[in-house]
């Protein structure tokens, strides 16, 4: 070989890492500015800013971003991570650790969590233990409509049970009674991040063969008997809305310890497709061209093969890297939710006309928000309250749906109704909540409780 021809040769190699040195320069200089660019104010979502009472508005929920937050989202757009990949895969693996679950399947949405979840438990799969069009499903009236949707879409029967007031729960007993002939599982949410009796409720599925979805969307963090919620049902869902735990924008996640669950759960997510080797990847199983499938030929490419009927419910990397940064926060989040929480608590003790919340005896919730329910007898109404807090910037929300019975979309659905939904209606009525976020400080929080308070006082 000549002098010259070596001398390209090695210049051939050189470029390509000088190269890759040059892009990793100037990626690292821009995530630099953007952690400048954070520091230099923009709190938007974080609840930062100097607080004017009377002026700043108090969120009743939100995200909490910091710089690293910001860099890893923009770390992820400038590699162009746009479709499900690396981040999502370890984002999965460090979320079920952090259960102590099996699997973790990243999804679009809290919503479409609830719907693989639901979905399967009518998979083929399951053989004679799956459901079934016109089998039941118990769950709550109060509560979110996406807890219930799934029942309906899968063509399954909603049967509604009522909740306690302080609590905001159903119960057990409640539940029993409510199983009939034709009940296969329950599906319910623990209210506002405050557990319901899971150990009990889980208990007494197993005891009627029934399984369990526990939709954690407002109680990541929260424990049951020193237990996290989210570990007693056969699956368990959660949510990375913005005015969640943790917030990935958009983004939801389905949990089990069941593995033929979980390969159900992912074939529904990813098309319904029986394959299970990940984007960009082929024949992990070495018989992608050897299986016999219904009455496809033999050796249909197994990558297009469909064994559910399916969706495309996946998140993608941008979603998935900043749901790994929050998750580093995840517990200091949940501390800042407890101390807002009990701040409140303790502000409004004793104030007239009010029926404050309670945790469920034996439980820790990682709180979403504060429910407030004005006494039928107190000398304000509800509305009157709100449009004050309201008037003073102070966000509050219904508590959901209220009596999801009454509502347009069901009021034509096949359902059943167990016992009567008195507690429902009166939340529909009566019940409210604020926010207990990390973006609200002691500041905040004494605003809102000397506001309640200062109203009830006008109003005794």
């Amino acid at each position: 070989m000549n002098a010259h021809h070596g001398n390209s040769s090695k210049q051939a190699q050189a470029a390509p890492r000088e190269n890759e040195e040059a892009r990793e320069a100037a990626r690292a200089r821009i995530l630099d500015q953007v952690r400048d660019y954070h520091a230099l104010g923009d709190q938007h979502g974080s609840g930062g800013g100097p607080f004017r009472p009377g002026e700043t508005e108090l969120w009743p929920s939100g995200a909490v971003f910091d710089a690293e937050d910001r860099a890893a989202l923009v770390e992820a757009a400038l590699e162009m991570r746009i479709a499900s990949g690396v981040s999502s895969r370890r984002f999965e693996r460090q979320f079920a650790k952090y259960f102590r679950l099996r699997k973790a399947h990243l999804a679009n949405s809290g919503s479409s969590a609830n719907l693989l979840a639901l979905s399967a438990f009518t998979s083929h799969l399951l053989e004679d233990r799956r459901l079934r069009p016109g089998d039941e499903v118990v769950t709550v009236a109060a509560g979110f409509p996406t807890t219930v949707n799934p029942i309906i879409q899968n063509g399954l029967v909603p049967v509604f049970v009522d909740v306690e007031l302080g609590t905001y729960n159903t119960t057990p007993e409640r539940i029993e009674a409510a199983i009939g002939p034709r009940t296969k599982a329950v599906m319910v949410a623990h209210a506002l991040g405050n557990p319901f009796a899971a150990e009990e409720v889980a208990a007494l599925a197993e005891e009627h063969d029934l399984f369990l979805v526990e939709d954690n969307c407002d109680a990541v963090g929260s424990t049951y008997r020193g237990r996290l919620t989210g570990t007693f049902g056969d699956i368990a869902t959660t949510s990375f809305y913005p005015a969640h735990h943790i917030a990935m924008g958009e983004g939801g996640c389905v949990l089990t310890d069941n593995l033929v669950l979980a390969r159900i759960v992912e074939s529904i997510r990813d098309w319904g497709r029986d394959c299970w080797c990940e984007p960009g990847e082929s024949n992990r199983c070495f018989k992608r061209f050897d299986y016999q499938f219904g009455t496809l030929p033999h050796g249909y490419d197994h990558k297009y093969v469909f064994s559910h009927v399916g969706y495309n419910l996946k998140a993608t990397d941008l979603q998935a890297a900043l749901g790994l940064s929050q998750l580093r926060r995840l517990d200091a989040f949940g501390a800042a939710r407890r101390a807002n929480w009990q701040r409140l608590r303790e502000g409004l003790d004793g104030v007239p006309g009010l029926l404050l919340p309670e945790a469920t005896p034996e439980s820790d919730p990682s709180w979403f928000g504060f429910a407030l329910t004005v006494r039928p007898d107190a000398r304000f109404t509800r509305k009157e309250l709100v449009d004050f807090l309201e008037s003073r910037r102070i966000g509050t929300r219904r508590f959901f749906a209220g009596n999801l019975t009454r509502h347009p979309a069901y009021l034509d659905r096949p359902h059943r109704i167990t016992g009567s939904l008195e507690n429902s209606d009166l939340v529909a009525e009566h019940t409210f909540w604020v926010g207990v976020y990390p973006g609200l400080d002691e500041e905040r929080m004494d605003y809102i409780a000397e506001s309640v308070r200062d109203f009830a006082a006008k109003h005794s």
